[in-house]
């Protein structure tokens, strides 16, 4: 089975024996005691580049997303997204189940493009996703409203 979490060891023995050991059971880095904080954060990182690589296809109720050729699929058919639309259906599918509220989509979405949009440019792009991905976009299956709170996908 793989494993989807990086694995350092951190610890007191860093004799050749354990930090051999370490890695045969399957750790991706072994700090030995004691540790320059600042080196212990450049191996976090470098650790995160060499396993830091996402799931190449995502499926949740009939949608299959290619993320490494950027293509999404509904039930066999390609279906056509804008930029801004893919990053949505993206963000929804990385957080599927959880209830996402308008400011935080605003937030993720649209203020790390730096772009200053109306809380209605959100309303019209769920609309246009949904007109996309959903059987029938008047009532919804997939991307659902949770009145008061915001939006969830899937489930």
């Amino acid at each position: 089975k793989e494993k989807e979490v990086p694995v350092i060891f951190l610890t007191a023995s860093d004799d050749e024996y354990s930090v051999v050991t370490g890695l045969d059971l399957g750790a991706d880095d072994y700090i030995g005691k004691p540790f320059r904080p600042r080196e212990l954060v450049s191996r976090i990182r470098s650790v995160l580049r060499r396993t830091g690589k996402k799931q190449m296809t995502i499926e949740c109720r009939g949608l299959c997303v290619d993320t490494e050729r950027g293509v999404v699929m509904r039930e066999g058919k390609e279906v056509n997204l804008s930029a801004l639309e893919y990053r949505l259906l993206l963000f929804f599918l990385n957080n599927r189940g959880m209830i996402l509220s308008r400011n935080r989509l605003l937030e993720e979405i649209w203020d790390a493009s730096g772009e200053f949009v109306n809380d209605n440019t959100l309303t019209v792009y769920i609309k246009r996703l949904r007109e996309k991905i959903e059987k029938n976009p008047q009532e919804p299956e997939i991307l659902k409203t949770v009145r008061g709170l915001g939006y969830k996908f899937g489930d």
